[in-house]
C-alpha cells in the first residue's frame, strides 16, 4: 500500500465523486486518501465497516501475500529435507560432547546441501508447504488489520495506525544480530511480524511525542540505548522503532515466580483521570496491554474506568499488574485481561488470578454477560490443577477439554494456552472411548465400518457421506477432536418476515440494517408450513479445502456431500433458537443470495460480539474468498425415495 500510488488512485476517486480536482501535491494527495481509509475503518455501521475492511484486506492479500510462484525451489528443498533430518533424529540431543554433537551435525548440513540438486519435489509437499506458508502470511496480516481498525486500536490517531500498517507491510524476518527486520520482497517467505500490543503502543507513544515537542517518557535504563532511540525517532522508521520497542518490552520484568501470590488491591482508575497515573505503575512490567502507552491510555479513560489489580511484589507492596477490566460507560465492561502470553496468544489470565477476577466481575454491573467465560476459565483452572497432581480426569472433564459441546472460550487473544498444554501427550484414542462411553470397535473411520453399533464416526468426508451417517449419530469427526461436524434440528418455515423481525427483536437479539433489508427484499421467500430441517455446520476446511476459495466452490462441494442450500429462513429460524453461541464466533449460512440494501448479493452471518447476539449480512459477490476457518450452514439434502 505505498503511500504515491494509494494517494493517486484516491484523488481520482475523489474527483469523480465529489467533481473535485484535488491538487497535485503529495501532501495534500496523502491527506486525502488518509480521509478516505479513515472513513471506511472508522465507519459507525459496522457492517458497512466490515466490508470497508474486507475490500482492505483483498487488496493488501494480492499485493504484499507471497505468490506461490515466487517461493524458491531451494527454501522448499531445504524446508523438507530439514524436516526429514529432524525426523531422522540428527538433532542428536542425547550427545553430550559438543565436538561430537557440531560434527555430526555439520556432516548432516554436508549431506543437505549436497541433495539439493538431485532432490525432487514431491508435487504434494510442495503445494501443501506453499498453502501454509500462504495461509501464515495472510493470518499474520489480517491480525494487525483487525487490530488496527478494531476498539482498541481505534483511541490511537488514525495517521499512526495507518503509518504502522502500510510499515509492517514491508519488515521482513527479525535480524537479532542487527536489532531489527530485514526488508520485505515478493519472495520473503516469513510471516509479517509479531503483533506486541505494549510495544506498539510505546512506538506511538513516542512518535506522538516527539511531533508535540513533548520530552520522551521512556526510561532504557542505558545512555546509549536512549541516543538510539532519539536517533530512531528522528529517523521515524517503523521498522527499526518497532523492533527497538519489542527488546525493550521483552526486558521488562516478568515475575512468573510470583504469580502464586495473589494478596493485592484492585485498584480504579476513573473517568476522565490522568492517563500518567495508570501507565506509571505498569512501565516496568511486561504486560502486552496497550494501556501501558500514554495515548491509549488517555483515549480509554475518555470513554470509561480501568480497574487494575495489582498483587504483592517481595517487598510487599501492592506491584505487579495481573488483570485489566475496561469498563466502557456507554457499553459496560468490553475486555478483561491478564499477563500471560507467547508469541501467537495475548493476555490471558493466569490460573491463580482467575477467582479475583471472578469475584470482581460478580460485582459489578455488567458483569454477568462475562459468566460464561469465566465458568470455562474456572474450569480449565481446576482442570490445569489436576493435572500438575496428576489426578486423572472424568468423563466430564475430557469433554470439557475436547470442546465436545462447545468451544472453550477465554478472554485473551488466541486459544487459551492451557488447552494445548492439558491436552499435550494425551492418548486421544483412549480419551474417545472414555468421552463416547464406547469400545474402539464402535467408532467408524470409513463409512463401510458403520453398523448398529456404530457411536461415533472420525473419518473423511466423501459424497454422499451424510446419507450413508445414521440420524441419531451424534459424535461426527473428521479428525478428533478438533473438527467436529455440527448437527442441529431447526424449525423453520410458517413465519413471515415481519413475525421473524418482531421475534428476534423481544428476543433481544440484534438485527443489522443490511440484515433486515434482506429480511425485508421480495428475494426473501419463507417457507409456508412449518417443518423441521437438519442443519449442518462445516469449516471451508472441513469441506477438503486447504486455502482461500470462491463462493460456488464451498456450493459445489457441500452438493456432493449430500448436502444442500439453506431455504432463506433458516438464517433467521437458527438465530432464534442458537441463544448460547460463544462469545465471538461467526458463522455463514449457505443460501440462496440475496441483495441487500446496498445493492450487494448477500448472505445472513449469525454472531455473538461483546455486545449480544446478531443476525448480521455477509457480502458474498464472484470475487470474494473464503478462508480455511470460516464456517458454513447448510442443509441436509433428505434421502430419496
Amino acid at each position: 500500500m505505498e503511500f504515491r500510488e494509494s494517494a493517486d488512485v484516491s484523488a481520482r476517486r475523489t474527483e469523480k465523486r465529489k467533481g473535485e480536482k484535488v491538487p497535485n501535491k503529495p501532501q495534500e494527495r496523502i491527506e486525502n486518501y488518509l480521509d478516505r481509509f479513515s472513513e471506511i475503518t472508522d465507519r459507525e455501521d459496522p457492517e458497512k465497516r466490515e466490508r470497508g475492511i474486507a475490500a482492505i484486506e483483498r487488496l493488501v492479500e494480492k499485493k504484499y501475500i507471497i505468490k506461490a510462484e515466487n517461493i524458491s525451489d531451494d527454501y522448499i528443498k531445504n524446508v523438507l529435507l530439514g524436516n526429514e533430518a529432524e525426523l531422522l533424529g540428527y538433532e542428536r540431543e542425547d550427545i553430550k560432547d559438543e565436538q561430537i554433537k557440531k560434527t555430526v551435525l555439520s556432516s548432516l548440513e554436508n549431506k543437505i546441501h549436497s541433495s539439493l540438486d538431485i532432490f525432487t519435489v514431491p508435487a504434494e509437499q510442495r503445494e501443501s508447504l506453499e498453502k501454509m506458508i500462504i495461509t501464515d502470511q495472510k493470518s499474520r496480516m489480517r491480525q494487525w488489520l483487525q487490530y488496527l481498525t478494531g476498539e482498541e486500536a481505534r483511541h490511537a490517531p488514525f495517521a499512526l495506525r495507518y503509518w504502522a500498517f502500510a510499515e509492517m507491510l514491508k519488515q521482513g524476518d527479525y535480524n537479532p544480530v542487527r536489532g531489527e527486520y530485514n526488508k520485505r520482497t515478493d519472495a520473503t517467505v516469513a510471516i509479517f511480524p509479531e503483533l506486541d500490543q505494549q510495544a506498539l503502543a510505546l512506538v506511538f507513544d513516542e512518535v506522538e511525542r516527539r511531533r508535540t515537542g513533548k520530552p520522551s517518557t521512556l526510561s532504557t535504563g542505558d545512555d546509549a540505548r536512549q541516543a538510539e532511540l532519539r536517533r530512531l525517532l528522528q529517523n521515524e522508521n517503523f521498522g527499526k522503532l518497532y523492533a527497538f520497542m519489542q527488546e525493550h518490552v521483552r526486558s521488562l520484568k516478568l515475575p512468573a515466580e510470583r504469580l502464586v501470590v495473589t494478596d493485592g488491591e484492585w485498584r480504579l482508575f476513573s473517568k476522565d483521570s490522568s492517563p500518567s497515573e495508570l501507565t506509571t505503575p505498569l512501565k516496568s512490567f511486561q504486560t502486552k496491554w496497550c494501556i501501558a502507552g500514554e495515548g491509549h491510555a488517555t483515549s480509554y479513560l475518555e470513554t470509561g474506568d480501568v480497574w487494575v489489580y495489582f498483587s504483592k511484589d517481595a517487598d510487599g507492596q501492592n506491584a505487579i499488574p495481573r488483570a485489566c477490566i475496561i469498563d466502557n460507560k456507554e457499553h459496560g465492561i468490553t475486555e478483561v485481561r491478564g499477563i500471560i502470553f507467547n508469541e501467537e496468544v495475548k493476555q490471558h489470565l493466569d490460573d491463580y488470578i482467575i477467582p479475583v477476577v471472578d469475584e470482581k466481575l460478580k460485582e459489578m454491573e455488567g458483569g454477568k454477560k462475562w459468566a460464561d467465560t469465566m465458568e470455562d476459565m474456572n474450569k480449565l483452572r481446576e482442570l490445569h490443577l489436576k493435572h500438575l497432581q496428576k489426578q486423572p480426569f472424568t468423563k466430564d472433564d475430557l469433554t470439557f477439554l475436547y470442546g465436545i459441546d462447545r468451544s472453550i472460550q477465554s478472554s485473551g487473544y488466541g486459544r487459551d494456552p492451557r488447552i494445548d498444554k492439558l491436552r499435550e501427550g494425551r492418548n486421544t484414542e483412549e480419551d474417545m472411548l472414555v468421552i463416547f462411553e464406547c469400545a474402539g470397535e464402535q467408532i467408524a473411520h470409513v463409512p463401510s465400518q458403520i453398523n448398529e453399533n456404530t457411536k461415533a464416526y472420525v473419518g473423511q468426508l466423501e459424497p454422499g457421506i451424510f446419507q450413508k451417517l445414521p440420524e441419531n449419530l451424534e459424535h461426527v469427526y473428521t479428525s478428533f477432536p478438533e473438527k467436529k461436524i455440527r448437527r442441529e434440528n431447526v424449525e423453520i418455515g410458517g413465519k413471515s418476515a415481519e413475525q421473524l423481525i418482531s421475534e428476534m427483536e423481544a428476543a433481544g437479539i440484534n438485527i443489522s440494517d443490511y440484515a433486515k433489508s434482506m429480511l425485508k427484499n421480495r428475494e426473501f421467500v419463507p417457507g409456508k408450513n412449518p417443518e423441521k430441517a437438519t442443519l449442518i455446520r462445516l469449516t471451508v476446511a472441513e469441506l477438503g479445502f486447504k486455502s482461500s476459495v470462491t463462493h460456488n466452490q464451498i456450493y459445489e462441494r457441500a452438493q456432493i456431500l449430500g448436502l444442500e442450500l439453506c431455504p432463506a429462513d433458516a438464517g433467521p429460524n437458527y438465530r432464534l433458537k442458537y441463544r448460547n453461541q460463544p462469545l465471538n464466533e461467526w458463522i455463514y449460512m449457505g443460501m440462496w443470495l440475496i441483495t441487500d440494501s446496498g445493492g450487494v448479493p448477500s448472505v445472513f452471518r449469525l454472531g455473538r460480539g461483546g455486545d449480544g447476539l446478531w443476525l448480521h449480512s455477509a457480502w458474498a459477490t464472484s470475487d470474494r474468498d473464503w478462508g480455511p476457518d470460516n464456517e458454513f450452514v447448510f442443509r441436509l439434502r433428505k434421502f430419496e425415495s
